[in-house]
């Protein structure tokens, strides 16, 4: 059993072949797919995909950092209404994203930290998002560190330290394609990292792994970097699988 716990299914580049891709996915032995919000454009999309497959899809809500705009307000109000009223696995993607925008860097920490608490209100694991915003996000995640919060530290790029900081706030390293690029870095530090520590996830359809790198990402390809890590960690495929599998479950309470 292989366990994705990030991947865009209802991303506008699977409109032509969704249910196939979800197949190839499903026929690699991905099991269970893990949803991130991202605004309330795709709120409707993530509940057509949960209804459509009950046993493998499970839901986060949350805002995504580069959605924060003007309007964040309201976007905010729409998760809260959602998280009240229907059961999620986690709050995300949530956190900061300063590589497109830096614009609204004081409203994506006020969301960040609004979220953050609702997911302690809830019980609830967050799923981060952090890019060219490490500083911002653990000044945030190092304040509100409690042993009621955890979660997965989302398509992990940072180096040794910051993945011993992430551990230490309770996070899970999400790791995903960048593992297997020549210039990713993390593959060169990640077998000092416990494996009861990380688990898989694609970010489809962005970020696929190699041999796919600058084509669209698919769930399937998460196989890709299970390989990998077998590579790093000196174990088998199915170590593989099933230990990161487990992670997930500690994480999501499934």
């Amino acid at each position: 059993m292989i366990t994705d716990t990030h991947t865009h299914l209802y991303s506008e580049q699977f409109n032509e072949d969704r249910s196939a891709m979800i197949q190839r996915a499903k026929d690699a032995g991905v099991s269970r797919f893990f949803i991130p919000a991202i605004d309330s454009t795709y709120t409707e999309k993530m509940f057509s995909l949960e209804k459509e497959n009950p046993d493998s899809v499970f839901l986060m809500m949350g805002l995504h950092p580069t959605y924060v705009k003007e309007n964040y307000k309201e976007e905010l109000a729409h998760v809260k209404e959602w998280i009240d009223k229907k059961k999620f696995y986690a709050i995300g993607e949530i956190g900061i994203d300063l590589y497109w925008d830096k614009t609204y860097l004081q409203q994506q920490q006020d969301a960040f930290v609004t979220q953050i608490k609702w997911a302690k209100e809830k019980g609830l694991p967050i799923n981060i998002h952090c890019r060219d915003a490490f500083n911002e996000v653990f000044e945030i995640l190092e304040a509100e560190k409690s042993e009621d919060l955890n979660g997965i530290f989302h398509c992990f790029t940072g180096n040794l330290d910051q993945a011993k900081q992430a551990i230490n706030c309770n996070m899970k390293l999400g790791i995903g394609g960048v593992a297997t690029f020549k210039n990713g870095k993390i593959d060169k530090f990640l077998n000092e990292i416990n494996i009861n520590n990380i688990v898989l996830e694609t970010d489809a359809p962005y970020l696929a792994p190699t041999p796919y790198r600058g084509k669209r990402n698919e769930s399937a390809y998460i196989t890709n970097v299970v390989d990998k890590l077998a590579t790093i960690y000196n174990l088998s495929f199915d170590e593989i699988a099933a230990i990161t599998t487990q992670n997930s479950k500690d994480i999501f309470k499934i």
